[in-house]
Order: structure tokens, then C-alpha cells, then sequence
């Protein structure tokens, strides 16, 4: 038998920006996690893909073409040296709320291509798991922006900006976030497709909005260099105003984000494409539990608290 994880991810800031260009940050979040069990079958029985927490059974020599995990399957055999279809049971859980801004997606494609490389021998460089992971998302998402396949393939925080190779780098000191699940799903897709339609009627001041946006990135990544992640929290409220103006939060997000800050929280936002799914907050370590109760009184359906190491 062999075994893999995937984290999720959290988009630091940057989220809908990066679609058109300007730079992201993401982080990995090893508290919620995809798992992947491969082993070897009967003979004659074929390669099947139980994704228990999707109720989905895929017998791959059935498959349509454009199931994602059917598809990344594929390719990763293929890329194994393998036939389309071996005698394999490939079980797959997940921790991961789908639609919530964690990578579910994601994390499911990375984690199934990883451990199929790790059981046919071969080694699952970063690069291929992501770049593998990407063609699965292209099928969830549309356009998606490349961000979550590579914060979930590298598992480190990763600079990304489209069509450059993903810069993966260090935080000088640690520091920790909490994640509110509003229990909404936001599907990335529609949410991106919405956005685009608003530029394209009004794409002088979207890009504006962007531009801003960018320009909080670069700010973040430089207190996190520089060792000043308390910084972060500031950054991430205007970084959020600026979500709202695009037309991506929901009141159900805001009250999230103000319990949060009421209750002691640096600054917050939400993170990934929003209309619904998750909010993060900037926690020290005596304002963990004052928010995280705030939090789930203020509705959140889970709150996880992650800590991002330097």
C-alpha cells in the first residue's frame, strides 16, 4: 500500500488580482489535508478511484474525459510509464470543505497524482504534481489562476504571479492565522467568470482595483522577509476592502471578519474567490481563543487555526 497527503492553501492576498497578472501569496495548511491510498487489486479488476467524501466511484477504463480525477489519473500514469488502466484500488478522503477557498479541488487531484507516481517508483517532483494538478483544474475552474495547484504541489508559501515559474520562499518568523469556514460555497468558477464579466463592462477601474491589489502583495511579502508579520493584518483589511469593491464578499463574510477583530484579530479577509467559503484572521497567540469563539458565535461552521512556519 502506499500513502500521500496534500495540504490545502489559503491565499494570503492577491486572490482574483492574480487572474490578470499581478502577484499572489499563498501558504500551505497542513491542519486540513487530502489522503491517498493506492494498492494493488485483482487481476483483471481494473483501476478504481473511491473519493469517499465526493460519494464518487470512477472506474477509470469507464471514465469520461473530463473528470478531473479521472483525467489527472490518467496523465499521471501515462507520465508513469504505466497503461491507462492497471489492476489498482485508489481510495481517497479528504478534510477539505469543497467550494470553501481551501484548495479541495486542488488538493484531491495533487494528492491522487502523487500517489500514483509513489506506487508506480517514481519520485513526484513538485513541478509534475503541479503541473499535472493544473489540467484537473482546468476542467473544475475554467481559467483557473495556477495558484492553488502549486501552493498544494510545493506545500511551502509560494509568490506567484501568471506565467512565471512560482517563486517558493521563507517567512523569517512564523506566524498564525485563523481560518473561518462561513459554511456558503463559492464556487471558483463562477465567481471568476462574474469578475471578468464587471472588468470587461468597466476595465479602467477593475484594473485600478488590481493595481492596488499588487501593490498590498508586494507589501506582504516584504514584511514577511523582513521577519514583521504583524504587519499582515493591516494589509489584509485593505486588501478585503478592496475584495468588496470587486463585488466578491457577502455580509455573512464581513460579520466574520468584524467578530474577528472585535475579538482581538490583527486584520482579515476572506480568501479565494469568495461568495462564500472562508475568511482568514491574523492571530497572536493570546487572541486564539477570544476569536476562534467569536468566530463560531458569529456563524462560522469551523474555525481552524494554522501556523505558518518560518
Amino acid at each position: 500500500m502506499t500513502r500521500a497527503q496534500a495540504p490545502g492553501k489559503v491565499i494570503l492576498a492577491g486572490e482574483h488580482a492574480v487572474v490578470y497578472g499581478r502577484p499572489a501569496i499563498a501558504v500551505p495548511v497542513w491542519e486540513a489535508v487530502a489522503t491517498a491510498e493506492v494498492r494493488n487489486g485483482a487481476a483483471g479488476a481494473g483501476c478504481v478511484i473511491y473519493a469517499l467524501d465526493l460519494g464518487k466511484t470512477i472506474r477509470l477504463a469507464d471514465a469520461p474525459h473530463d473528470d478531473p480525477l479521472a483525467l489527472v489519473a490518467r496523465l499521471a500514469l501515462r507520465r508513469a510509464g504505466l497503461a491507462d488502466d492497471p489492476d489498482w484500488r485508489i481510495d481517497i478522503a479528504s478534510d477539505l470543505p469543497i467550494a470553501g477557498g481551501l484548495g479541495s479541488g486542488a488538493a484531491v487531484s495533487a494528492v491522487l497524482v502523487r500517489a500514483i507516481l509513489l506506487h508506480a517508483g517514481m519520485e513526484p517532483a513538485p513541478e509534475l504534481v503541479s503541473e499535472l494538478t493544473y489540467a484537473g483544474e482546468e476542467v473544475h475552474h475554467g481559467t483557473p489562476s495556477g495558484i492553488d495547484n502549486t501552493v498544494v504541489a510545493y506545500g511551502q508559501p509560494v509568490w506567484f504571479v501568471r506565467g512565471e515559474p512560482p517563486a517558493i520562499f521563507a517567512c523569517a518568523a512564523p506566524f498564525r492565522i485563523a481560518i473561518a469556514d462561513s459554511g456558503a460555497t463559492g464556487p471558483t468558477r463562477a465567481m471568476v467568470d462574474q469578475v471578468r464579466a464587471r472588468r470587461a463592462a468597466d476595465p479602467a477601474r477593475y484594473d485600478r482595483w488590481f493595481d492596488e491589489i499588487g501593490e498590498i502583495v508586494q507589501a506582504a511579502r516584504q514584511a514577511l522577509e523582513a521577519g514583521q508579520p504583524v504587519e499582515l493584518g493591516p494589509l489584509f483589511d485593505r486588501n478585503q476592502a478592496l475584495l468588496a469593491q470587486i463585488g466578491v464578499s457577502t455580509p455573512a463574510l464581513e460579520r466574520l471578519m468584524a467578530a474577528a477583530r472585535a475579538a482581538g484579530a490583527g486584520g482579515a479577509k476572506l480568501s479565494g474567490a469568495g461568495g462564500g467559503g472562508n475568511i482568514i484572521a491574523l492571530v497572536e497567540d493570546e487572541a486564539v481563543e477570544p476569536v476562534r469563539a467569536a468566530l463560531l458565535a458569529a456563524g462560522a461552521k469551523r474555525v481552524l487555526v494554522t501556523t505558518v512556519a518560518a
